[in-house]
């Protein structure tokens, strides 16, 4: 087993309802270690910048702007398997679908708002941790 590092963030609908603690708790318990972390406001070009690869997308103009309606939590976690083990963590997008224990099924209101973003591979996490920390933001 690889020890890496993925990228995450508590979104703004997690942040709102003041689930940060509770979310980070559920990803420590995965045995994710949480190596860099900081509170943002996200503003509309960071969001439009990230979430790039959805422009062509109907939902991307809503996505935007729910992701800069309220503060965001972006983080480094560490951890074997780092990006699949934090995706499991996650739980499927649609909460109705999600396993119980994971992130979604306990707190997402619903597949748009759905508490948590997480790298879907080490090279996107790499990119996504390069647009919110520099290296020596993040302490493992």
């Amino acid at each position: 087993m690889a020890v890496q590092c993925t990228f995450s963030i508590i979104k703004p609908d997690a942040t709102i309802g003041n689930n940060t603690g509770a979310i980070n708790a559920i990803f420590e318990k995965a045995g994710l270690r949480i190596v860099a972390q900081k509170r943002i406001q996200m503003s509309q070009a960071q969001a439009e910048t990230f979430y790039a690869v959805h422009s062509e997308r109907p939902f991307f103009g809503e996505l935007v702007e729910f992701m800069i309606s309220a503060p965001v939590v972006v983080q480094v976690l560490e951890g074997e398997n780092a990006v699949l083990a934090h995706r499991e963590v996650m739980g499927a997008t649609n909460p109705a679908e999600a396993a119980d224990g994971t992130v979604r099924k306990e707190f997402a209101k619903s597949i748009g708002e759905n508490s948590v973003h997480g790298s879907d591979s080490e090279e996107n996490a790499a990119l996504e941790i390069a647009q919110f920390f520099s290296g020596n933001e993040i302490v493992g």
